[in-house]
């Protein structure tokens, strides 16, 4: 499972550590796009205090939003698995798509055609420029692993996910999985 290169599609686990950054602490990745001029991924396991109904008026469905990251923070982000429905989208990989024409998402959201389950709205997204996400790889900032949910990643990425990793990944990650976010807390 170590030892993955990181391409589109794959999880980045940020890794335990006692002082971690602000924007990535405990996080799950998914990296929508990795290439020679940088990458770009959503932050999975954090939710927002708004609602997609708080953010859009046209909306009257109160969807959840996550932050995806700490770049353009006040642009609205989104990763479905209904490229039928929604046109113009952007496959990553596995089945999941990134972006489409919003008009007709909200549209679809209001009709009750797309579920919670189908879509995941983010503030922000996470970006490295090139080279940058290799340089943290190399840090032992980040572990790549392979997204085995593949499309079910949109309802299996829960608050608890990264605790979850960490179970999976086991051996000394298992003593982080159940430590406190906040160290002095112990």
């Amino acid at each position: 499972m170590l030892g993955i290169q990181p391409k589109k599609g794959k999880l980045l686990i940020a890794e335990p550590a006692l002082t971690g950054d602000v924007s990535f602490n405990r996080s799950v990745v998914l990296l929508a796009e990795h290439n020679q001029e940088g990458s770009v991924g959503f932050i999975l396991n954090k939710p927002l205090n708004y609602s997609m109904s708080d953010l859009v008026d046209e909306i009257q469905v109160p969807f959840p939003v996550y932050n995806g990251g700490p770049v353009e923070q006040d642009n609205l982000y989104f990763i479905h698995k209904v490229p039928d429905l929604i046109s113009d989208s952007v496959e990553i990989s596995d089945g999941i798509y990134w972006g489409g024409d919003f008009d007709t998402t909200v549209a679809l959201i209001n009709e009750r055609k797309i579920s919670q389950n189908d879509i995941r709205f983010f503030l922000g997204y996470s970006g490295w420029a090139s080279l940058q996400l290799n340089q943290e790889l190399d840090s032992k900032s980040w572990i790549v692993v392979t997204n085995k949910y593949e499309s079910d990643i949109i309802q299996k990425s829960t608050q608890a996910f990264w605790r979850e990793k960490m179970m999976e990944l086991g051996g000394d990650y298992l003593l982080w999985s159940n430590a406190p976010e906040n160290p002095s807390l112990n």
